[in-house]
């Protein structure tokens, strides 16, 4: 009895040993781990920033790519880091790299449509129908692009909403850049009654248009009668501006054109229609 309680506690005592090697061993492994995931996150937030300021020293190079090519370079230290990190409890950088390759065949499997996203941002980078800063409509979404990212792009709408719009939304729908173009055409169109002057009316435009300096010259501005409505005339005035100037411009000529019409006597009338009664009603029986 006594030699089997002997055995168990030197079994009981080699193993508390070896358990503890082993803790003090792994311990080392653990903290060394940590620091290093530490050492990663802040190496890949410093290459991210000194990569920005880098490409922004180039001159001409777009503020679009600026951003992506910042991102890759954070994650590309990241994936470094949790690669050494993973070194450090032995794992052979080898079946790393296999494990990587397999499980990247399984997620691409299962995430087509993440992939498709990621294909799509590729090619909006490369081909760049909108850059950052710039406004957009494209499907359903529209607003000024942020950023562009791998997997969506981040727009702030005009009433300063924040849209993330996957990627492959924005390729497969029509884009229309309301910024691109450093010029751009608007039209004011008024109603006047079918009394008034229209030569009057389309004189009163020309000179708002011709005493604005944000109206370009050329190609030059034009007034003419656009349509004959049901109750109004349609007096239509067309002129070019440079492309931020289009909204505001837009604005103040169209309520100078009010006050001016209010002026010279010229009336914008309400929409009216003349109903003609043939024949009397008949009489209700009672």
């Amino acid at each position: 009895m006594e030699t089997n309680m002997s055995g168990l506690m030197a079994a009981v005592s080699g193993g508390m040993q070896q358990a503890g090697a082993l803790a003090v061993e792994y311990s080392f492994s653990i903290l060394g781990a940590i620091i290093l995931l530490i050492a990663g996150f802040v190496a890949a937030g410093v290459v991210e920033r000194a990569s920005y300021r880098g490409l922004g020293r180039v001159r001409g190079f777009d503020e679009t790519l600026k951003r992506f090519f910042s991102k890759v370079a954070r994650y590309g230290v990241l994936i470094i880091s949790i690669v050494a990190v993973l070194a450090q409890f032995g794992v052979q950088t080898a079946s790393i790299l296999a494990a990587l390759g397999a499980a990247g065949l399984a997620i691409g499997l299962a995430l087509q449509g993440t992939l498709q996203n990621i294909a799509a941002g590729i090619m909006l980078l490369v081909l760049r129908p909108f850059r950052v800063g710039e406004y957009v409509d494209a499907g359903s979404v529209s607003g000024t692009i942020v950023e562009i990212g791998l997997f969506a792009t981040e727009l702030k709408s005009i009433d300063g909403l924040f849209v993330l719009a996957p990627n492959s939304e924005l390729w497969n729908s029509p884009v229309t850049n309301y910024s691109r173009n450093a010029v751009r055409r608007a039209d004011i169109s008024i109603g006047i009654g079918y009394d008034d002057d229209i030569d009057l009316a389309q004189t009163t435009l020309a000179g708002l248009i011709d005493g604005d300096d944000r109206v370009l010259a050329e190609p030059a501005p034009t007034t003419f009668v656009g349509e004959l409505g049901d109750s109004a005339v349609a007096v239509t005035v067309r002129y070019w501006t440079k492309t931020p100037d289009w909204f505001q411009t837009k604005l103040d000529l169209t309520k100078a054109a009010k006050l001016a019409f209010d002026a010279r006597g010229i009336s914008i009338p309400f929409p009216q229609r003349d109903v003609h009664l043939i024949g009397q009603p008949q009489a209700q029986n009672a």
